[in-house]
């Protein structure tokens, strides 16, 4: 078979190179019988990490220990959980309006910067940034990893679900506080969905347009083997799936 028609799933590689076991260690009976040479093998995946979804193991615990970027993955969750914490737990601590603003921001920016530049790009493979040319016009620009490298299913997991669930309890908040009508509160609740929301849209966008490339290459790859017909018809079969989902 033709390295233009060998299919993509025989060529994916894990998203971490595995190290290979070591032997034990411990006190060896000099009376006992020569052993045999062991012979490590490499494997195909790393010890303890999943391979999908339905492989993890419930629990925190079991989570951080099978992500293949566990500190990567706890920062994400630190930084935006902190904000949270700090936004509602200040008025217990201080009364003091500015230095309670001061910090909740400063998480907010750290954690903006850390989903968009550190977590996306190592736990999915996703990078996006806003970028503006010598004529005045701005427009977004993604990156994406080789889908033959795919992602942990564990630390994508955990990232979309961070991605989403916080905006949402933002949101709650912003309902809560007017409701209360605490309008001292609103303008920070307003900047963390802003920062919140752009890093929605600019990772579901940037997820987006890795599939549509995704797609493409996958045709052309289709294309080469099957003389362009097979290509033809892939292309518009993907290509109509991709646009009915994330159209």
């Amino acid at each position: 078979m033709s390295a233009a028609t060998q299919p993509l799933l025989e060529t994916i590689e894990p998203d971490e190179p595995s190290a290979p076991n070591e032997a034990p260690s411990g006190n060896i009976n000099a009376s006992s019988a020569p052993r045999q040479p062991v012979v490590l093998t490499p494997t195909s995946h790393a010890d303890g990490m999943a391979t999908n979804a339905s492989d993890a193991e419930s629990g925190l615990a079991g989570i951080f220990r099978q992500s293949a970027h566990p500190v990567v993955l706890f920062f994400l969750y630190l930084f935006r959980s902190a904000a949270i914490a700090v936004y509602i737990l200040c008025g217990f601590f201080t009364d003091n309006y500015v230095l309670s603003t001061v910090f909740v921001v400063l998480l907010l920016a750290m954690d903006f910067w850390n989903c968009r530049n550190v977590a996306g790009r190592r736990l999915v493979g996703l990078r996006y940034w806003n970028q503006v040319d010598e004529d005045g016009e701005s427009y977004w620009v993604f990156e994406s990893r080789d889908p033959s490298r795919p992602a942990n299913p564990i630390d994508a997991r955990m990232f979309w679900i961070a991605l989403y669930a916080f905006p949402a309890l933002w949101l709650a908040l912003f309902i809560v506080s007017l409701l209360k009508f605490n309008i001292s509160f609103i303008p920070i609740v307003v900047l963390a969905l802003v920062f919140n929301v752009t890093n929605v849209i600019g990772f579901t966008y940037a997820d987006r347009d890795a599939k549509q490339r995704w797609a493409n290459a996958a045709a052309s790859g289709w294309g080469l083997g099957m003389g362009g017909i097979g290509g033809q018809i892939l292309a518009g079969a993907v290509k109509n799936s991709v646009g009915r989902v994330f159209g």
